[in-house]
């Protein structure tokens, strides 16, 4: 994954600060940042495509770069590309010469290396917006209109108002094949975001802003080291929160907020509370890829410890104030954290003067450095309307005796929202395995209204059926993973598979359907199936390139507690 250093030796002659030209001939294939697939892995069969993905070190397999965030610069590219392929870049301005088959791309802000994107297949476009246009599949772009025409402009705007200017021209989103190895990706002028979340309406919305937000925190400025990317999914996750609060109300926030809380302490319960990688300033050991550190608490620990910031000022909005200060201060460069927070004391020199950074058990050194839980949480009670009818149907189904009829009547799943009934078989999912009756009257009562629903809602169901072996639905499973080729909703299916006692019900699915799913993904599941077993049989792997860094942290999780843990519980946005 890592690569090696090329050092180049400068002229002795060359004068300090002159300015100077190195170039480097190279050529490159396969590494963990190209990701090669044959028409068969896309959604229209018809043409080869391919992506990158940068995050955190994989585009030094790119092309020879500066491969740290604390390092940024503007760049150009030119791609040759087939007839009838489109090329995207995550670059202001580009050009096409149609006969010469040439696109070029130029980034007229400096920018680090990850952040430097390429996708090229069979993709068309539509405007959504003033300076927005989503790119699709042929297939997928009829969808993507529907759900995302207008309202990008709506999050835009709201996140200037809160931020300041968005200062990158465009946003575009391109929706990537269920290859693509994550949720989202923030790429400058250009969002990638895997087409598979497009059924999940909800989800669509929040990884979208949380991308959008990015645009503030992360991308005009970046955490300098990967140890501290709090600085980044912390912020970003914060401003996601504001953003939403605006357009879509407190008591949404509120319950996205809970169900994303609920899946950072079952994350911390894998892993423990002393472990290491629970602290915001991590210690980055050499050979250790940085995605590894990429976990829940990089997100919700970081918006906590934003979070209990803002309420330090008393009023958001104030806090609001400072964050335009401090975006206007750092925009294209690279700060630490120490940057953040003496910004933050000089931006309110009365907080300095009452010493907050130094309050008992709260301080600012206590929130970087300790392992655990967030040392606060925020108020979720304008969430209650939302939250407390998930509260009262999971009590009345795991409480004893139980009382199905009125379990069954207290709530209507058909009219809740996706985030309502996640939340509500997540908590389901932590009970399990559940008493017989309960899983036979869960079956009854909502098996067939949850067929219905989107994909998040429905893996959650499946994962309850796998974890209490309920045989009467496993035919769902089946014909789930049939129809999937996304890592997001096969991998969680194989975990539980073959933590318990149907793996052979998992192996008879995997040499169905294996040759629908990407190579890399096949590796995974393969070693998924393999722990236990005899060696299985040799699966092509011609293509397979080094697992992606996201994998890599869910296998290393896996190991280090020697159980379950389902994609659920790591797998966030970048």
């Amino acid at each position: 994954d890592y690569g090696s250093s090329l050092t180049v030796s400068l002229p002795a002659a060359l004068q300090p600060h002159q300015p100077f030209q190195i170039i480097v001939r190279y050529t490159t294939a396969d590494g963990p940042a190209i990701w090669w697939l044959d028409p068969e892995l896309t959604y229209g069969n018809a043409k080869p495509f391919v992506f990158t993905q940068g995050h955190s070190v994989c585009n030094r397999s790119f092309f020879p770069c500066f491969d740290t965030p604390a390092v940024k610069c503007t760049y150009s590219a030119t791609v040759k590309a087939p007839a009838g392929i489109q090329v995207l870049m995550s670059a202001t301005q580009s050009s096409y010469l149609e006969e010469e088959g040439v696109y070029q791309f130029y980034m007229e802000y400096p920018v680090p290396a990850y952040l430097v994107a390429l996708v090229a297949g069979d993709l068309i476009h539509a405007d959504i917006g003033p300076r927005s246009r989503v790119w699709a599949e042929p297939c997928l772009l009829p969808t993507a209109i529907s759900k995302l025409s207008g309202i990008v402009e709506r999050w835009l705007t709201a996140a200037e108002s809160l931020y300041g200017p968005y200062i990158w021209g465009r946003y575009d989103i391109v929706f990537l094949p269920p290859s693509f190895p994550i949720v989202a990706m923030e790429n400058p002028c250009l969002t990638f975001i895997i087409s598979s979340i497009l059924e999940s309406d909800e989800f669509l919305i929040i990884d979208v802003i949380h991308e959008v937000a990015h645009s503030w925190f992360g991308n005009a400025v970046t955490n300098a080291t990967w140890e501290e990317m709090w600085l980044s999914e912390g912020l970003a996750t914060y401003a996601q929160r504001r953003i939403t609060t605006e357009t879509y109300g407190a008591a949404f926030t509120c319950l996205e907020t809970a169900f994303r809380l609920d899946a950072l302490h079952r994350q911390m319960k894998l892993l423990g509370e002393d472990n290491p990688v629970s602290k915001l300033q991590v210690k980055l050991e050499p050979g250790v890829n940085p995605s590894n550190l990429m976990n829940l608490f990089t997100y919700e620990k970081g918006y906590c410890f934003v979070y209990y910031l803002s309420q330090l000022c008393g009023d958001p909005r104030h806090f609001d104030s400072f964050l335009r200060a401090y975006i206007e201060k750092y925009k294209f460069t690279s700060v630490v954290a120490q940057d953040l927070l003496d910004s933050f004391l000089n931006f309110f020199p009365e907080l300095k003067e009452q010493c907050v950074e130094s309050k008992a058990g709260l301080e600012f050194e206590r929130w970087l450095n300790a392992t655990g839980p967030p040392l606060a949480e925020p108020d979720l009670s304008q969430g209650s309307s939302l939250t407390r009818p998930v509260e009262t149907l999971f009590k009345l189904w795991t409480t004893e005796p139980l009382d199905s009829v009125a379990a069954a009547s207290s709530a209507d799943l058909t009219k809740w929202r996706t985030f309502q009934t996640v939340l509500f078989l997540d908590r389901l999912l932590d009970g399990s395995p559940l008493p017989h009756e309960v899983i036979k009257k869960l079956s009854e009562c909502y098996s067939s209204q949850l067929d219905s629903m989107n994909a998040e809602i429905r893996i959650r169901w499946l994962q309850i059926v796998v974890r209490n072996d309920y045989y009467p639905d496993l035919y769902k499973v089946r014909r789930f993973l049939e129809n999937q080729m996304s890592r997001m909703y096969t991998i969680p299916l194989y975990e539980d598979l073959c933590t318990g006692t149907l793996k052979s019900f998992a192996l008879e699915i995997f040499y169905q359907t294996q040759n629908q799913l990407h190579p890399n993904l096949r590796k995974t599941i393969q070693q998924i199936l393999s722990q236990g077993l005899n060696p299985l049989p040799a699966i092509d792997t011609t293509a397979v390139t080094t697992d992606t860094p996201a994998m890599v942290l869910e296998d290393k999780v896996s190991e280090a507690t020697n159980g379950a843990i389902s994609l659920r519980d790591v797998n966030v946005s970048a």
